[in-house]
This record gives structure tokens, C-alpha cells and sequence, in this order.
């Protein structure tokens, strides 16, 4: 299956502020738009490093010596930028939550319009599948997803109907548990939030995304650009923090005067 056209290419190219001899990151490499582009800006001694746990876009790879596509999710960017030699980058992009290719895959089992396994593993070869997730989850920590993650009305009583109906093993199943919610009316959107309350715990997206975050203050040069697509509420406040505060939680540290200590300019 093709990957669709890479989201605010020319934007995100114009906010790296590219450099011929500089070294940038590529956390979400996926269909490798936004990598080749870079690369086709970069000079001989620039260096370009791309992250990306599904397995279907390492087949996307460049064949270009000034780039390196890591097989992992960018939770891991401090660590293997420190084993590729680069501590420190000039720039770093990232397009969050799942790509158009992930979600037109039934086989992925990511969206509730496409009947598949009810897998939702960003990297199909590691950890659990939906379907496992739902057999272990308990009802209060399942609410909590649910609400969180999700923004689902009557969080409690669809937990409750996704229980009760267990073991589900395919998108169809668990489309079917929520179908008497979605008829009530103002729940048309439910089975498209519940599907993706499960998506992110199922992938720890929120930790991962913290992790990244907050690594990408000591992975940045002084000077350096970090450029960050988010689509959904729960990304968006984490990002704006980070960018504004200088921290996930919003508070900004300050000096000794009371002045606030940011390490970007937005």
C-alpha cells in the first residue's frame, strides 16, 4: 500500500531552516517524504537520521550514505543518536499519532471502518495486540483510558459493554459492542474515539511521547529547530508545553530572581 503525499512539507522544510552541513532527525520517518526532501537539501557532509518501529516503512529507506533510518520508535532518539555520533543535532521533525497508511490497512486493525484483526500495534511484531490488551485491562483502569485518551461520554457504561462482550478479536466485534451507544444520537463518533483510546494505550503513546519530549531539549544544538505536527488535544497541550515552559507540565522553571528559564523561542 502507498503512503499519501507528506503533511506541510514546504512548512516544515522552511521551520528546519536546513543547513547543507547540518545533522536533523527525522522521528516519524514513515513513507520517507519529509526524509527525502531533507536530504535533497543537505550538502555532502549533512547527515540525516530517521526513526520508525513499522516494520512497512523500512522498506521506504533511502539509499543515500547520509542516511541512517533507525528501526525503533523515537522514545529511543537520545540513545541512538549518542551510538550514531550525534549527541547534538540541528533540527528535529516529528508528525505524531498514526499515518493514512497505518489507518487504510485493515490488516493493522486501526480503524473501526475496516473489518481486521484487532491488533493496533504501531510495530506489529512487538508487544500486544488490541484484542490481548482488552482480555487483561481492568474496568476502572479500561474507564480511564477511555475518558483520557478518548474523550468517550458514559465512559463507564461502554468499559462495562466492551467487558462484558470480551474475548473481541476483530475491528467488526468490537464496532458491534458499540453500535447501541452510537444509535443514541449525539455518539456518532463514538466508535472512531474508542478506537483511538485503545490505539494509544495499547502503544503507550502518551509515556513514548513524554519520553521524546523531553529528550529533545538536550538533543538540539543551541540554535536548533524542533518542528512538531500534532491532531489531537492530548499531543497539542504536551507540545505547547514543552515548546512554551520548557516543561510537560506547563510550569516553567525559574531563577533565582523569579525568571522563567525556557530553553525555546516560539
Amino acid at each position: 500500500m502507498s503512503y499519501h503525499s507528506p503533511v506541510l512539507l514546504a512548512e516544515c522544510l522552511d521551520f528546519l531552516n536546513l543547513r547543507p552541513d547540518g545533522t536533523y532527525v527525522d522521528a516519524t520517518f514513515g513513507g520517507g517524504g519529509h526524509s527525502r526532501a531533507i536530504v535533497e537539501r543537505l550538502g555532502p557532509n549533512g547527515r540525516l537520521i530517521a526513526f520508525d518501529q513499522d516494520p512497512d516503512a523500512h522498506a521506504n529507506a533511502l539509499d543515500d550514505p547520509r542516511f541512517t533510518l533507525v528501526p525503533y520508535n523515537f522514545e529511543h532518539l537520545k540513545r541512538f543518536l549518542k551510538l550514531h555520533g550525534a549527541a547534538q543535532v540541528d533540527g528535529i521533525l516529528a508528525d505524531l499519532g498514526v499515518s493514512s497508511h497505518q489507518l487504510d490497512a485493515p490488516e493493522r486493525g486501526f480503524a473501526h471502518k475496516y473489518e481486521g484483526p484487532l491488533d493496533m500495534r504501531m510495530n506489529p511484531e512487538a508487544g500486544q495486540p488490541a484484542s490481548e490488551w482488552l482480555n487483561e485491562v481492568g474496568e476502572l483502569e479500561l474507564r480511564k483510558v477511555l475518558a483520557e485518551f478518548g474523550d468517550v461520554e458514559r465512559p463507564a457504561a461502554v468499559a462495562a459493554a466492551i467487558l462484558r462482550a470480551l474475548p473481541l478479536t476483530t475491528t467488526a466485534q468490537l464496532r458491534d459492542v458499540l453500535e447501541p451507544f452510537s444509535q443514541r444520537g449525539r455518539n456518532t463518533k463514538l466508535p472512531a474515539r474508542v478506537f483511538q483510546a485503545v490505539r494509544i494505550a495499547v502503544n503507550r503513546e502518551m509515556e513514548v511521547l513524554d519520553t521524546f519530549l523531553t529528550d529533545c531539549i538536550p538533543s538540539l544544538k543551541v540554535g536548533g529547530r524542533l518542528v512538531v505536527m500534532s491532531y489531537h488535544s492530548l499531543e497539542d497541550r504536551r507540545v505547547k508545553n514543552l515548546l512554551r515552559e520548557g516543561r510537560l507540565d506547563g510550569e516553567a522553571e525559574r531563577d533565582d530572581f523569579g525568571r522563567r528559564l525556557v530553553p525555546f523561542h516560539v
